[in-house]
């Protein structure tokens, strides 16, 4: 197989690794070995400079050189990486206009001297005609130019046309893409163009043009007359154009290498929504190409998408060229013409690859991974010679004190003794904790010298000591409780504090006393207070939490003379109905609780769809309008080829219900 470029929208550069066949190595070369390509351009990076990782920089065997953004965070961006044993090329630049400036640099590309530079840029009236510019249209990171001897490899982010505030930037972007692809043809130079460009070429790339005709009003030829649809259009051979070409582009330049091998298939599109789950359902746009010089129609053998390979919103697209071909009527394989001269001759190495071949905007030239190969390195040191090593250990060993002698035991171990003996004593038993504010005694009369300098035992012993692990430490003291664990236990009642509860109780009942002719207050025993109050206590268990003296003021309470009993027999439903009803005040039902927060914090029972009678998803809408962040219930089915609701069919019925209007089934 020849030389294979690939394409890919990741949105995300890590995103790929949450699916298979990513997920079990996630390293980017076991990707380029899935993807069985040697140049890689990926699209949407969504990282900038400080989120740039070993692992995505310092890839084996690969070279990379990305365009990132310079405002805007987790947006956009595009890096283009090189299998070295394939290829490498001669020259690099970010940017599609040239007023960018390379690494450790302050000359724009294009102010770089001529042999210096990749041409092409676009002129000052091509300038002056975009609406937005040229600083502007590349700070967001959206091109990457590499340059081999066989062509000029340009891989594009294209904006998206998302609303009309976008537009300017859109089309801007657009005329000077091509007047930089079209400059440089006009060089002599070939083109490859490869990227997400955001543009569907015509009705058969994207399933949606019937709708979006009918929905704004458009007619086949006002739909491929929008004016990023026209442009590209002029820019393709065998392109859709109604009417005479615009001004300086009566010639079409690139040859679309996808459709080329695939003029008549229908449903070839590499890019789904993802919110209403269209993939499984082919309903999707083509909006990835590889795009090539007429002149290198030939040099390719094959060129297909990758729609298995899941990992983002797009799949990979890619194209093969043959291993030998014809360049300027003389046919060399690949490798000569896609590497610096003398590096390959007949597709066989002659040179190999070095530092002295990696250009300036080389990602392993980025001051934080420059002359490292791996993570590794940055814990590794060269080993010195034997005898070097020796020495330099004697050395040390000489300039280091010797350890203070002491007779002290710390932590079950003996310290080295005055005769450089040192015993070992294993503690048998978990020594008790050590008070902070405990210092060890000296270890040495001659550490209390002059200078009033506390030795390194005294001061580290002045320190507080860690806490030791929850496996290790002595048990808490019983007065110390876990806290709340969950929020089950706000309801719960304190179980510590149950036996004094009851006993205040009864005290409070045994020590009232009556105020002027009302008499005394009927008691009631001990058990049925318990079992008021807590309602799971017998009263053989309340009379065990009943102190013996306040058992015995009960007793004597209750035999009071009849005419006491018999004045209080009218006040005691009021006074009982009235602490009653402050008790039920103070006391949570455990249960009852439980169930009003399970009522709300439970979700409701998803509705089922009338179609497949599955339980519904709920999706929010974002849409501007009366009912923006209204949810709602639908089908969890993917949509179909049609793009609509339908009945009686395999995917997505027209069941749609309002969460508002859900009660979760409760009549």
């Amino acid at each position: 197989m020849g030389l294979r470029i690939t394409t890919w929208n990741v949105n995300g550069i890590r995103n790929p690794f949450s699916y298979q066949p990513w997920r079990d190595k996630k390293t980017f070369a076991s990707m380029f070995d899935v993807l069985e390509a040697d140049v890689v351009v990926f699209q949407e990076t969504k990282i900038q400079r400080k989120d740039l990782q070993d692992d995505m920089v310092l890839v084996p065997g690969w070279d990379c050189y990305f365009s990132l953004p310079r405002h805007k965070k987790g947006y956009s961006g595009v890096v283009i990486y090189t299998r070295q044993s394939v290829c490498a090329p001669i020259r690099a630049e970010e940017g599609i206009t040239g007023v960018l400036c390379p690494s450790n640099s302050s000359t724009k590309f294009v102010d770089l001297p001529e042999e210096e530079q990749i041409g092409g840029y676009p002129t000052y009236n091509q300038l002056a005609n975009s609406p937005v510019d040229a600083t502007t249209l590349d700070s967001e990171g959206r091109c990457v130019v590499l340059e081999f001897p066989a062509f000029v490899l340009l891989g594009v982010y294209s904006p998206a046309n998302r609303d009309e505030s976008r537009d300017d930037f859109r089309l801007g972007f657009l005329n000077l893409l091509e007047a930089r692809v079209r400059n440089l043809i006009a060089m002599g130079k070939r083109v490859v163009l490869t990227g997400d460009l955001n543009i569907s070429r015509e009705e058969l790339d994207t399933a949606n043009a019937e709708a979006s005709m009918r929905k704004n009003g458009f007619t086949e030829k006002e739909y491929a007359s929008t004016p990023a649809r026209r442009l590209f259009n002029q820019l393709l051979k065998d392109g859709k154009v109604f009417g005479e070409r615009d001004e300086g582009r009566e010639e079409p330049v690139l040859w679309d290498i996808t459709r080329g091998f695939h003029p008549t298939r229908e449903g070839m599109f590499t890019c789904w929504e993802q919110k209403k789950n269209a993939r499984p359902g082919n309903f999707g746009s083509r909006i990835d190409y590889v795009l090539c010089s007429l002149d290198m129609k030939d040099w390719f053998c094959d060129s297909n998408i990758q729609e298995g390979l899941l990992g983002s919103d797009h799949c990979p697209v890619y194209a093969t060229m043959k291993n030998r071909i014809v360049v300027d009527g003389k046919e060399v394989h690949v490798r000569d013409v896609m590497n610096p001269t003398g590096m390959f001759l007949d597709g066989q190495r002659q040179r190999d690859y070095s530092m002295k071949h990696m250009l300036p905007l080389s990602g392993k030239l980025i001051p934080e991974f420059d002359r490292r190969r791996s993570i590794r390195d940055m814990f590794s040191k060269p080993s010195l010679p034997k005898e070097e090593s020796t020495g330099s250990s004697m050395a040390v060993q000489a300039n280091t004190p010797l350890p203070v002698p002491t007779d002290e035991v710390v932590g079950g171990r003996r310290a080295a003794t005055g005769d450089g003996q040192r015993d070992e004593i294993e503690p048998t038993s978990p020594l008790p904790p050590i008070q902070a504010t405990a210092p060890f005694k000296s270890a040495s009369p001659k550490l209390m010298s002059a200078g009033n300098k506390r030795s390194p035992i005294e001061t580290s012993s002045n320190r507080p000591l860690k806490r030791a692990k929850s496996g290790s430490s002595a048990p808490a003291s019983n007065g110390a409780g876990k806290g709340q664990q969950s929020l089950k236990g706000f309801f719960k009642p304190k179980a510590a504090s149950r036996g004094e509860a009851i006993g205040n109780r009864i005290a409070e009942v045994t020590n009232y006393t009556p105020s002027g002719d009302s008499g005394a207050v009927m008691l009631q025993p001990a058990a049925e207070i318990v079992e008021r109050d807590e309602g799971v206590h017998t009263s053989r268990q309340a009379a065990a939490l009943t102190p013996p003296e306040k058992a015995v003021s009960v007793h004597a309470a209750a035999r009071l003379s009849p005419l006491n009993s018999s004045q209080s027999t009218s006040k005691t439903p009021h006074a009982t109905s009235k602490g009653a009803v402050q008790e039920q005040d103070d006391v949570h039902d455990p249960v009852e609780s439980k169930e009003s927060w399970s009522k709300l914090f439970t979700k409701p029972a998803a509705p089922r769809c009338e179609g497949h009678n599955e339980p519904c998803i709920s999706l929010l809408t974002k849409k501007s309008g009366i009912n923006c962040g209204r949810s709602f219930w639908m089908c969890p089915r993917p949509l179909g080829p049609t793009g609509t609701k339908e009945k009686n069919t395999q995917w997505r019925c027209q069941t749609f219900i309002w969460c508002s209007d859900w009660n979760g089934g409760v009549t």
